[in-house]
């Protein structure tokens, strides 16, 4: 391990110093790579899907791993998008201050070495190396074993790709499973190691935050929470719940929770909770609205309020105002994105400025797509770490400042 991750970290010296358009090549090459063996990466995929029907593992996890020819199109869309985004190393950002009688400027540079440390997902070594290469870093991927096949795959085509180009040996590093090379030995090279980014279950994240000694970008997936205001409409909160679901591959932003204003009519929320089940969603509650509701609700238990479900299944709580809904999603909310429904601006000020979460939303679905229709951006995640970089995981996240002071 020692050996890997000290290549990638003379690979980081030599990326900072290489040109954002030899880099942009390794992007391109790294997308034409993968579009030219989608049929190799999928049987890789279906061998990984055997396996894990063997082992049983959970739901979430299923849907995670399976790959699509959908899935790859967009994988490959995101690193075309990056090899054609204006290289973020080169911007300059006025500083706050200036130290008379000299000029002092910032400008974005990059972070070093970055360790991906992903629970299936098999994409995302592949956008996690097109966002590195962007901004000059080196990055070692992790996987889990359970798509071990499909990681290995992809981290042979990416290193072949970039192979046939100008970038230093050690750009991008595979640590397989099979290596028995542990997580906690990984996080813990923070001589060499200038960024872990844990993406997965809550599980996952919050065991590499506690053995890491490098530094780590939390990623937050599911818990997120609706405030049905009294002034909100019925069918725009049926959509917003709805399509927060439909994020693909993973529902990052997806709606679990949802804290209703006590004034909202009962017959409101039968036609809510009838339109939800027949739209697949299992529909959960506290004794309140489960002794209402018998034919919709299933009790929940008291600490499901603060776990991520990572499914198709909601649970509802009648609350009596704004600043009651706002304490219980700051207590219990994931952090990362939370919204509200309501058709009084005071009412969508006030939670904007109460809540505590990345991201707010008003009146538009929360949905988490990696790569946006409209704009240049893609997202790899995100993040509810207040400090370094809190809210969308993008190219910006992968860079820190520099403050220059010229005399």
């Amino acid at each position: 391990m020692l050996t890997i991750v000290q290549k990638s970290h003379k690979a980081a010296i030599k990326l900072a110093q290489i040109s954002g358009s030899k880099r942009r090549l390794g992007i391109l090459a790294i997308a034409e790579a993968i579009e030219s063996s989608c049929d190799e990466i999928l049987e890789s995929n279906t061998l990984d899907l055997e396996m894990s029907r063997e082992m049983a593992i959970s739901e979430p996890i299923a849907d995670w791993l399976k790959l699509t020819p959908e899935r790859l199109e967009m994988t490959i869309a995101i690193l075309k998008r990056l090899s054609q985004a204006a290289d973020p190393t080169r911007r300059l950002i006025n500083a706050p201050y200036q130290l008379e009688p000299s000029q002092t400027y910032c400008q974005l540079v990059p972070l070093g070495t970055i360790a991906l440390i992903y629970e299936a997902f098999p994409e995302l070594a592949a956008i996690a190396a097109g966002l590195c290469l962007k901004t000059g870093n080196s990055l070692i991927t992790r996987g889990c074993s359970t798509a071990s096949n499909s990681n290995q795959t992809i981290a042979s085509i990416i290193q072949k790709a970039l192979a046939s180009t100008e970038l230093p040996t050690g750009t991008v590093e595979n640590i397989s499973a099979e290596m028995g090379i542990s997580v906690q030995e990984l996080v813990t090279q923070d001589r060499y190691i200038n960024l872990v980014i844990p993406y997965g279950r809550p599980s996952l994240v919050q065991q590499v935050a506690e053995k890491a000694t490098a530094p780590v970008l939390r990623t937050a997936i599911g818990n997120c929470y609706l405030y049905w205001s009294q002034s909100g409409s019925l069918e725009l909160t049926r959509q917003m719940i709805v399509d927060s679901h439909d994020g693909e591959p993973d529902a990052v932003n997806g709606i679990e929770k949802v804290l209703i204003n006590q004034e909202v009519k009962s017959s409101m929320l039968q036609s809510l909770f009838n339109n939800l089940q027949q739209s697949g969603f299992k529909l959960r509650g506290d004794e309140a609205l489960v002794e209402q509701f018998p034919d919709f609700l299933s009790l929940m238990k008291p600490e499901e309020w603060r776990k991520p479900y990572l499914t198709k299944m909601i649970a509802f709580r009648q609350i009596d105002s704004l600043s009651q809904a706002v304490a219980w999603i700051n207590r219990y909310s994931s952090g990362h994105a939370d919204s509200i429904i309501t058709r009084s601006y005071q009412e969508g000020q006030q939670f904007v400025q109460s809540i505590e979460s990345a991201l707010v939303y008003i009146n538009t679905s929360p949905k988490f797509s990696r790569i946006p229709q409209e704009g240049s951006d893609v997202f790899l995640g995100m993040s509810n770490q207040k400090g370094y970089r809190q809210g969308l995981i993008s190219v910006e996240t992968f860079t820190t400042i520099k403050q220059i002071v010229q005399g």
